[in-house]
């Protein structure tokens, strides 16, 4: 793909995510399903494409910790060291989850939060200046697929703007580890 195609999926998912619309794009992960992590209205087409209970929370992608402090009312020294030097994709669940659409924040008041360093989806986090939605590219309950070809048709089909960038890649994608950290240092590892 050259660079005006790049530039073009990444214009086209940037109006999407401001139009209220759903994404299917690439991450440092898996393909995910993104939005504007501060819509609702947003947030509740990607539980109802997922077919996927409110109850259950879906994580955000962001830039930078920076940008990450926007979104987690304390953010720790530790949580910040941890997005800074984070050798593989790390999501953290933290505590204090605000400036998000409610339906995304957990019953406790968490919110799992990934500094992305993914080409594309940190691109797009750049430029739109706020948390994307990151969920697996999957209906609840099914495996999540490990390349673009192993979507759904589904899924695609339910979405406002499919990003062509890296739908070529074959190389499987791995899920990323999962800390939870809470605010008086307690450290539990959810997935390594």
């Amino acid at each position: 793909m050259d660079n005006n195609q790049y530039d073009d999926d990444l214009r086209q998912a940037l109006k999407t995510l401001r139009q209220g619309g759903v994404i299917l794009y690439p991450t440092d992960t898996v393909w995910g399903l993104g939005c504007d992590a501060t819509n609702p209205e947003a947030v509740a087409k990607i539980f109802d494409i997922k077919k996927r209970a409110e109850s259950k929370s879906m994580l955000v992608l962001v830039d930078s910790p920076i940008r990450a402090q926007i979104y987690v009312r304390d953010l720790t020294d530790l949580a910040f060291e941890i997005m800074q030097i984070a050798n593989k994709p790390t999501t953290l669940i933290l505590d204090g989850a605000k400036n998000l659409a409610k339906n995304l924040i957990a019953d406790d008041g968490s919110i799992g939060i990934r500094v992305t360093s993914e080409k594309f989806s940190h691109a797009l986090c750049y430029r739109f200046q706020k948390a994307v939605v990151s969920t697996s590219a999957n209906i609840s309950g099914q495996p999540a697929p490990a390349t673009f070809n192993q979507i759904p048709q589904q899924i695609k089909d339910a979405v406002d703007y499919v990003v062509r960038f890296r739908q070529d890649d074959t190389a499987t994608a791995k899920p990323s580890s999962i800390v939870k950290l809470k605010p008086d240092g307690q450290i539990k590892i959810i997935r390594p």
